[in-house]
């Protein structure tokens, strides 16, 4: 998989504030949440696209009333359509002592672009 050029859907940069790999796109950092464009909101044709949430899980875990404390890892992986890997992140890392509750929640936005570029052809399987 090729790194999008800037200017293309794909393209990332650095937040200024967090130091988080993000879209070249975005207005708001989705880690730290810091404006880093403050685009004027327009309407009709040529708006800018709305972002919608096309996954959304939310989990809690808990843990019993006795017994030794949890560590907890919460990975991160993203794959294509073949199953390659794209990216594996431990996103965070903790522990529950006896009692404590966490909740994770894992949201994917979507934001529709211009490019319409198509993907490379893929080898014959046999």
């Amino acid at each position: 998989m090729s790194t999008p050029k800037p200017g293309m859907a794909g393209a990332t940069r650095t937040c200024p504030h967090c130091k988080t790999r993000i879209l070249e796109s975005a207005s708001i950092c989705p880690s730290c949440k810091h404006y880093l464009r403050f685009d004027t909101p327009r309407t009709g044709p040529g708006a800018a696209p709305a972002s919608t949430t096309a996954l959304q899980v939310e989990g809690m875990i808990r843990h019993p009333s006795e017994g030794g404390a949890w560590e907890y890892s919460v990975l991160l992986t993203v794959r294509d359509d073949e199953g390659n890997e794209l990216a594996r992140h431990v996103v965070g890392v903790g522990a529950m002592l006896a009692g404590e509750e966490r909740t994770f929640n894992l949201s994917v936005e979507v934001t529709p672009t211009n490019d319409m570029r198509k993907p490379a052809k893929r080898g014959t399987r046999h």
